[in-house]
């Protein structure tokens, strides 16, 4: 199984920026153990901060990918654009939040992308993505 992990803004600075939010292992050390804990799958990750940019790779992703993992980040509560986006995906996609985006400000509350996900995890700190890759290969 080909798995596209998608992170949006500013989860390039995962290590370096709220720590006691989103800890102090970067993502990419983390995806090292990912690879490490999921060997039969094919695992790739990409990271933007800019909404088009996430919206091109989800829409290249659904012609060599069978699944996404996607943490929009804050596009997550304010863009329809890349809801619409997953919502035109053949293939699944589950939403991953590090922190639990429902202990968060109001606005974070709504999310523009979990209706047209199979499901969300938030809150589990990087072990989210686990989670999302276990979902996956036992579906």
């Amino acid at each position: 199984m080909k798995v596209l992990i998608l992170n949006g803004p500013n989860l390039n600075l995962t290590s370096e920026r709220e720590t006691k939010l989103y800890g102090t292992l970067s993502f990419e050390d983390y995806l090292d153990e990912l690879r490490n804990r999921f060997p039969n799958m094919d695992i790739s990750y990409d990271q933007s901060n800019i909404e088009g940019e996430i919206i091109n790779k989800m829409q290249e992703a659904n012609f060599e990918y069978d699944s996404i993992i996607l943490n929009a980040g804050a596009y997550t509560h304010t863009s329809v654009a890349i809801g619409d986006a997953v919502k035109s995906l053949e293939i699944p996609v589950i939403e991953v939040h590090m922190s639990n985006i429902f202990s968060r400000e109001t606005f974070r509350h709504t999310s523009h992308i979990a209706p047209y996900c199979v499901g969300s995890i938030s809150g589990f700190g990087m072990d989210s993505y686990r989670l999302a890759l276990a979902y996956f290969r036992s579906a």
